[in-house]
């Protein structure tokens, strides 16, 4: 059970780290052509940008399948991986882009941290100076009160 448990938490903590890392030197580097999709306004519900999406949702299903018979640590960090995905769909997509009107803007600090930093990084349009590539690995100055 608590290997089970680590390794779920080994494939949640890949995915952030590899994610801030294929977002700011892959998305915003060789890939900027797909990822670029996600950084203008759009009239379609599907972007370009969700092949990335379904990237990673790919290789959590092979490592879940892999690793179902005897629930090794490919299942374990498969399940990770997942987590981790239904965890960015409702942050990302619902809570901070609204692609789905499922929930009103955060109220609580630590989501309205995220969300501030994700704004943050969606201040330019551009390939360059872009910032926050994380999705829980943010900078703690967007978890700041603001002074009224």
């Amino acid at each position: 059970m608590f290997k089970a448990i680590g390794f779920i938490l080994i494939g949640f903590g890949v995915m952030e780290l590899s994610g801030w890392f294929i977002h700011k030197y892959i998305m915003h580097g060789p890939l900027w052509m797909i990822h670029k999709t996600h950084h203008q306004p759009s009239k379609s519900f599907f972007e370009l940008n969700d092949l990335f999406s379904l990237f990673f949702g790919s290789v959590a299903v092979v490592l879940i399948f892999l690793g179902v018979e005897s629930l090794d640590y490919r299942f374990w960090i498969g399940i990770g991986i997942s987590l981790y995905g239904m965890l960015y769909f409702f942050l990302h997509d619902v809570l901070v882009h609204r692609r789905l009107k499922w929930f009103d803007r955060p109220k609580n600090s630590w989501l309205m941290g995220i969300f501030k930093a994700h704004q943050a990084h969606h201040k330019t349009n551009k390939k360059e100076g872009a910032v926050s590539f994380g999705l829980f690995l943010v900078p703690k100055e967007y978890f700041k009160k603001e002074e009224k």
